[in-house]
């Protein structure tokens, strides 16, 4: 079981960690609310985790364009 990160928007793989390295507490998962982790956090049929983050190019897209905030993503 691995943990994968990925850009909500771009969907650019922003990196993975293997065999479960971490528990979701070590990871801050706890200190999202229930619908952060609803939106964010996907689990897949072999037991992976796929975790929505943002990336720094599509952050700094949002830093530029504030309006882009209102989209679940920007980019299709």
């Amino acid at each position: 079981m691995a943990i994968h990160y990925q850009c909500r928007h771009c969907r650019t793989k922003l990196g993975s960690l293997s065999d479960r390295a971490a528990d979701s507490e070590q990871l801050g998962f706890h200190s999202l609310t229930e619908d952060e982790q609803h939106k964010m956090i996907r689990y897949d049929t072999k037991g992976d985790i796929h975790v929505d983050v943002i990336c720094e190019d599509c952050e700094q897209t949002l830093a530029e364009n504030p309006d882009y905030h209102q989209y679940e993503s920007f980019l299709q």
